[in-house]
């Protein structure tokens, strides 16, 4: 059994079909057929079933793809690690949508201050998708605002962040100096999609106070949402972050709930998460990276929700 037997697997895993499995290592059909036979024989125990002309993966295999992501991942970090010397180090960076509106580009300056012989590729997503990255290790390191569910993946919370209740200017909640919990029953509400952390956290709050809400717009991108609060077509939970500008100016106002005083007049306080998976190696790079985001991990928002 060697690693190319293990690629090999993975892809036809992936892909569920051993002839695009050979079409992505340029080899024959046969050939990838005899590197899961080996396998198959190696361990003693079928890692596919094959019905109907489609393959379907075996319980035993499904946990050999697991170790076996595990070791391709550790083989490549160590020959990405040694022939590294006399290039750049490589890092691929996850974010959720509000850590890479507000904060991605300030991170990544600090990161090449601290290490400049550094290339950093960023993937933005939700948090449902940036874990499912980590597991995977088609993600280095991430810093994420929702909750990470996979005991795979050790978290560090590290950055402050509120989410509020905003809205325009134009609303009748704008002129209030703060309202009840019950007057956001059937309010409409522009908010993240599924997956999103952010929209997770919005759902507990509301199920919490046995709410009912009118979801109007529902948006992957978060200046869709800012740009729909300001039109006034209905109220959003943000995180103050990602309307600070608008607050500054006076075009976004922040609508205190009574109920939540006690929270700082915030719905929730939360922490962006720095997540990484428990058996990556930590690479001089990566320390980087935690040193760079540790950097803010003293910045201060909380006036905002004054305001």
């Amino acid at each position: 059994m060697t690693i190319r037997h293990l690629r090999i697997f993975i892809e036809v895993a992936n892909s569920k079909s051993m002839s695009r499995a050979a079409s992505k290592f340029y080899i024959s059909q046969p050939t990838v057929s005899q590197a899961i036979a080996e396998l198959e024989s190696h361990y003693g125990a079928p890692l596919f079933e094959r019905l109907s002309k489609k393959l379907y993966i075996t319980d035993f295999g499904k946990n050999l793809l697991y170790q076996a992501r595990q070791v391709v991942a550790s083989f490549d970090d160590l020959e990405k690690n040694m022939m590294s010397s006399y290039t750049k180090e490589q890092v691929r960076f996850g974010a959720t949508v509000t850590v890479g509106t507000c904060l991605i580009n300030d991170i990544i300056d600090t990161i090449h201050e601290f290490n400049s012989n550094m290339d950093v590729t960023v993937h933005i997503n939700n948090t449902a998708v940036i874990e499912e990255k980590l597991i995977n290790n088609e993600l280095d390191i991430a810093l994420v605002e929702g909750k990470i569910k996979s005991n795979v993946i050790n978290v560090n919370p590290i950055i402050e962040d509120y989410l509020v209740l905003v809205c325009s200017s134009k609303h009748p909640f704008a002129q209030r100096e703060n309202i009840c919990i019950k007057e956001l029953e059937n309010e409409k509400f522009i908010v993240r999609e599924k997956g999103s952390g952010t929209r997770e956290l919005f759902e507990e709050f509301i199920k919490e106070y046995n709410i009912g809400i009118n979801i109007a717009w529902e948006c992957n991108n978060s200046e869709a949402i800012k740009n729909a609060v300001l039109a006034n077509r209905g109220l959003s939970v943000l995180s103050a972050r990602l309307v600070e500008k608008e607050i500054k100016n006076g075009l976004v106002k922040v609508v205190p709930i009574k109920d939540c005083i006690d929270k700082k007049d915030s719905i929730l306080h939360r922490k962006f998460t720095l997540a990484v998976h428990k058996n990556k190696f930590i690479s001089p790079a990566l320390i980087s990276v935690i040193d760079a985001v540790n950097r803010f991990k003293d910045d201060d928002i909380s006036y905002l929700l004054r305001k």
